[in-house]
């Protein structure tokens, strides 16, 4: 491990010897997975790979299609509501296919990041309580200026508006 400087003192560590799969601990917690992070894993991964699996239905399903729609387009080129409606369809399913697959992947990145902070789920959603209630209060703070601010202007222009 490293040196670390905590409160002016320097504390050394000694060296661990390197097992084999010491990577793997590097990225895992040290202390075994809780609950909260085991339920987040068990209901992420088939989320996850269900979606990887939409993903590759959709984009088969997509090549299909425009490998079916192609001859036609070709042979009823002058119609272009055919022609439109396969574009589109295309389009469609890469745009859907890429979709499920980056939110599959997502997925997959967030159950990782999750692990390796090991925090509970409880400590993040208080902190975004936190700075909810903070924004909130903010929002409010600013609207209440900006009322004031037009009450003095409309006071103004009524004064104005009686010495002329």
């Amino acid at each position: 491990m490293a040196d670390r400087h905590t409160h002016g003192q320097l504390q050394t560590h000694t060296h661990q010897q390197h097992r084999p799969g010491g990577m793997m601990k590097s990225i895992l917690p040290q202390k075994g997975p809780t609950a909260t992070q085991i339920l987040a894993i068990v209901t992420l991964l088939p989320v996850g790979g269900t979606l990887f699996c939409l993903a590759g239905i959709t984009l088969i399903c997509t090549l299909i299609g425009l490998a079916v729609a192609t001859p036609v387009f070709l042979l009823f080129s002058p119609v272009l509501v055919p022609a439109i409606l396969t574009v589109g369809l295309a389009v469609a399913g890469f745009l859907t296919s890429g979709a499920f697959g980056v939110t599959g992947l997502s997925s997959f990145s967030w159950i990782l990041n999750y692990l390796q902070q090991g925090k509970s789920v409880p400590e993040n959603l208080d902190a975004a309580k936190r700075r909810m209630a903070d924004a909130a209060s903010h929002l409010g703070q600013k609207t209440k200026d900006v009322g004031q601010t037009i009450q003095s202007k409309a006071q103004e222009g009524k004064e104005g508006a009686r010495t002329t």
